[in-house]
């Protein structure tokens, strides 16, 4: 290939790599405000914001080598969003002291569960070993199952997927499971939610109420800080 058929290819890719990052970041936007207008579940960016973008990608048969050129940042940023859980930890340090003995249960129940009902699935249905692996965390928040994922042997991108259908399936059954069991307060709720569906069930969570949305994001965080704290232990046991 001549120098400037070399320059011309590069400069395309570049262009479509950064086409990729915009319209990404832009169905996320642009979802978001569709969810806003109308709350129906259907029409959540979590669900809606990936099939757009496996629909953009296959329509136009991007490479993914061009859509990850750039979209990894986002990918990147989990890091700092990880370290921002500190902030509302701090900010609902009140909530803390009011429901010690409900966050710290409804953190191990829901750390403890999560792990036994990933183990039976693996156990019960025959599955490719990183599939498996990376199905163990699945039940805890994006940037802490990414980082636990390797010390159970797992893939941590096929993790992220699975946490991805794990915290839909938790928006959408939630409602009628709380009216099934008749859960009816605030707090379990939004324990509820933080510990079995993380950033998804604590989107739902919001919506239902402001308090339900607090103790579900704590709930999330420290039920993400103990898998990745626990990791090895866990690990060790269930291997």
């Amino acid at each position: 290939m001549s120098g400037d058929c070399w320059s011309q290819a590069a400069m395309s890719d570049s262009l479509l790599a950064l086409f990729s990052l915009a319209a990404t970041v832009a169905f996320y936007y642009l979802t978001k405000l569709a969810y806003q207008r109308k709350r129906v579940v259907w029409r959540a960016p979590i669900l809606v914001a990936p099939l757009a973008v496996i629909a953009l990608v296959m329509g136009l048969r991007i490479p993914l080598d061009d859509y990850f050129h750039y979209t990894h940042l986002l990918v990147m940023m989990l890091g700092p969003a990880t370290i921002a859980f500190a902030v509302p930890i701090y900010q609902q340090r009140g909530i803390i002291r009011r429901y010690p003995v409900t966050l710290v249960i409804g953190v191990l129940t829901g750390l403890l569960l999560g792990l036994l009902s990933s183990w039976l699935l693996v156990r019960l249905f025959p599955l490719p070993v990183e599939l498996a692996n990376s199905m163990l965390v699945r039940s805890v928040s994006t940037p802490f199952a990414m980082e636990a994922a390797s010390t159970f042997g797992g893939v941590p991108d096929i993790t992220a997927m699975l946490v991805l259908i794990t915290g839909i399936t938790g928006m959408v059954l939630c409602e009628p499971v709380f009216r099934v069991v008749r859960i009816r307060t605030s707090l379990a709720k939004g324990v509820a939610l933080g510990a079995s569906a993380h950033g998804a069930g604590t989107a739902k969570a919001r919506e239902l109420g402001n308090e339900e949305g607090v103790i579900a994001s704590l709930t999330m965080i420290f039920t993400g800080i103990a898998m990745v704290m626990g990791a090895p232990l866990f690990a060790h046991v269930l291997g």
